[in-house]
């Protein structure tokens, strides 16, 4: 009788590399048959990856976007009276080949076209990027976006009026192209940044790449106000837009091509890594269902490679038999119809669109229309065309420097331990507070207590809502419906930007007299304050619709259970209380600075269920402690990395030390790595660790 031959020990691939800012995880899940499990672990140590440059370069390169965006959209409010000058000048009988007819002033109807084409183009650009993004994956949409951007904005500097067309059908249009790549670059900066960052870190990642719509506002107020000052011979004769000659209409032209231009500069050279970036492990898992690929990608975002290698042979195998064993639904319209069916997810997609859509009622009414709010409050006067250009675009740099930046950056460092909806219902509070007082008391104030107030109000919106609304729909939906979830955000936040343009600028200018000059060029801007008022506190109610995501996993997020290796949190799985009904800011859990401590005497065995654990045996009953950085700040080995119940190993110390359980979280945990407590295990214990950590 023939004997069995003797079982031989599986060959599992491995790999080589990684430094000291990011582990080889590649090798810890390679001998994974599970297809559910494979995913769950590889996903985990993604969340769980120490803050390094990758993020930082990766932050930069979605940032230049959204730099270009916020350039392109707000120069138009800029170079409004270059446009004038140039376009405009002159009585109406003396307008001959597009040129002349309004006394160098820029018709309400043109600013208006010029304005909102911009927005009707985003939406177009959310809703298909959006989709698109979903259907053919992030990486072979991301670039050409920004492809878009850069060419229309181009030709936006080159446009030129003649016989057959005239200035303002050649500007909407390029403006309408410029708008679609602007909209593509939404969705599709939002959901790779969230994606691929840490869970600890993944607002203040997400909010940094927003807060590079700040860099643009400044950027472009301050090439207006040098191209003015480059030109101050040409504009200081002239006491007034009516009254430019032809030198002045030169320096005019020349200035307004220069703005518009100069911003597409910086995104040429964001083309390459954004056409370089690896697809994000995520969507290949989930959406494509390529484990082999997914775990590949995972390898290259870890050694910064745009794409992970992979044996085409064992990829296909393992796509035919592994991609019917993940537990995940396809995307289809009748998995759409199941999943936005359910009113918990239904509410989630109704609060992200109708917040963005009442905040941008107010955002680009007051942003797109920087330089007549600024002449009615008193900033942007002066004896000569020179000294009114001049003080616009100083007036707008206050507004950024004082209100929009430090908005931005405030939210990136405290969004993480505050919360995303905390912020954003306590901003459309104080911003319904603001825009009352401007509204009812605007005529018993002074100039310096308007411009304060108008600060304020920029403050506001970009530590609070104009941030969070960005970010909270980058998160809250399954990887299948992510970007077009975001997308569709997004798009209701333009169309309330198209009808800010239509109602504002009307409304501002009502019953002005021609001509004008101050605040009595618009003599309902109280009225329109008011109005404004009622969209922030309509936005503070539909905010109450939107969930808390700080510091739970996208899977989290999603609807999957949370494991013990991937729940986001300090030690084993830490059931949160149920969020009270009545309170609006309950929910998430501990991200950013703050982080729960560990208590090494209560820890959940390999073999216990992780879900049966109480709230009160894992938390220390301190509570929350802000992040730590002094005598526990290192792990024994010196590494500074703390282990992970997770990975199949610690890092490996170069001295060949070994981890301490008893250590608590370090630098690398306070930075994004996330401590789940416990013994570091073996690679021949990780089956054993897999099975204990899925029993219920």
């Amino acid at each position: 009788m023939a004997t069995a031959e003797p079982m031989t020990p599986a060959a599992y691939d491995r790999t080589y590399g990684g430094n000291g800012a990011f582990h080889n995880f590649f090798n810890d899940f390679s001998h994974i048959q599970d297809p559910n499990l494979r995913r769950r672990l590889a996903l985990s140590e993604i969340d769980k990856v120490p803050f390094g440059m990758y993020h930082v370069r990766a932050v930069l390169v979605a940032g230049i976007g959204f730099f270009l965006d916020s350039y392109d959209i707000f120069a138009i409010n800029l170079v409004t009276t270059f446009l004038g000058v140039v376009f405009w000048h002159g009585a109406p009988e003396t307008a001959k080949n597009g040129y002349g007819g309004n006394f160098g002033h820029l018709p309400t109807p043109v600013s208006q076209s010029l304005k909102a084409s911009t927005s009707a183009g985003i939406i177009i650009g959310q809703v298909i990027f959006g989709w698109l993004a979903d259907k053919y994956g992030r990486r072979r949409m991301y670039g050409v976006e920004l492809a878009i951007i850069v060419f229309s904005t181009f030709s936006c500097s080159l446009v030129a009026a003649s016989q057959a067309i005239s200035f303002t059908g050649l500007m909407t249009f390029w403006r309408v192209m410029m708008g679609i790549g602007i909209g593509g670059d939404y969705p599709l900066s939002a959901v790779i940044t969230s994606e691929f960052a840490p869970t600890r870190w993944r607002g203040a990642m997400m909010a940094a790449v927003f807060s590079m719509q700040g860099i643009g506002q400044l950027l472009a107020a301050v090439t207006a106000l040098v191209v003015t000052a480059s030109f101050r011979d040409a504009f200081g004769n002239a006491a007034g837009v009516d009254q430019c000659d032809d030198v002045c209409q030169t320096a005019a032209d020349r200035c307004w091509r220069i703005i518009v231009g100069v911003g597409a500069f910086p995104a040429c050279f964001a083309l390459y890594y954004r056409i370089t970036i690896p697809e994000t492990p995520r969507y290949t898992f989930e959406v494509a269902k390529d484990v082999e690929k997914a775990a590949a990608d995972i390898k290259a975002y870890m050694a910064s490679r745009s794409e992970g290698e992979v044996d085409e042979i064992i990829r296909a195998k393992m796509k035919r038999i592994a991609a019917p064993a993940l537990n995940i639904p396809s995307a289809s319209w009748h998995d759409l119809y199941l999943y936005f069916a359910q009113w918990k997810n239904a509410k989630v997609l109704i609060g992200t669109t109708l917040s963005w859509f009442f905040l941008d009622l107010a955002f680009y009414g007051l942003g797109l229309n920087n330089q007549i709010i600024l002449q009615a409050i008193g900033y942007a006067h002066g004896d000569s065309l020179y000294h009114i250009l001049f003080n616009g675009a100083v007036g707008t740099i206050i507004l950024v420097v004082a209100g929009s930046l430090p908005g931005y950056w405030t939210a990136v460092l405290l969004i993480d331990s505050i919360g995303r909806k905390t912020l954003q219902i306590l901003g459309f509070v104080i911003l319904t507070i603001t825009f009352c007082v401007l509204g009812f008391l605007y005529n018993s104030l002074s100039k310096g207590a308007l411009l304060a107030l108008y600060i304020i109000a920029n403050y506001f919106f970009n530590f609070g809502p104009n941030t969070t609304t960005f970010i909270i729909p980058g998160e809250c939906f399954p990887t299948r419906y992510r970007s077009s979830g975001h997308g569709l955000s997004a798009a209701m936040g333009k169309v309330g930007a198209i009808i800010a343009q239509v109602i504002s600028l009307p409304l501002l200018t009502k019953g002005a007299p021609n001509p004008c000059s101050g605040n009595e060029c618009t003599p309902w801007l109280d009225r329109l304050m008011q109005i404004f008022a009622l969209f922030m506190l309509c936005g503070t109610f539909s905010s109450l619709l939107v969930p808390e995501t700080k510091g739970y996993t996208l899977e989290e997020l999603a609807g999957e259970p949370p494991t013990s290796y991937n729940s986001g949190r300090n030690g084993s799985i830490i059931q949160p209380p149920k969020p009270r009904w009545w309170n609006p800011f309950s929910g998430g859990q501990p991200a950013g600075f703050f982080y729960p401590r560990v208590n090494p005497n209560n820890r959940t065995g390999i073999m216990t269920t992780p879900n049966i654990r109480a709230p009160e045996a894992t938390r220390d009953k301190r509570g929350w402690k802000l992040w730590k950085h002094g005598r526990h700040s290192e792990s024994q080995d010196g590494t500074g990395y703390a282990a992970s119940s997770s990975s199949t190993r610690r890092f490996a110390p170069s001295r060949g030390a070994t981890a301490d359980a008893s250590v608590l979280p370090g630098w690398g945990a306070g930075w994004g790595r996330i401590d789940r407590g416990g013994s570091p295990l073996a690679m021949d214990n990780i089956r054993l660790q897999d099975v204990g950590s899925l029993l219920k």
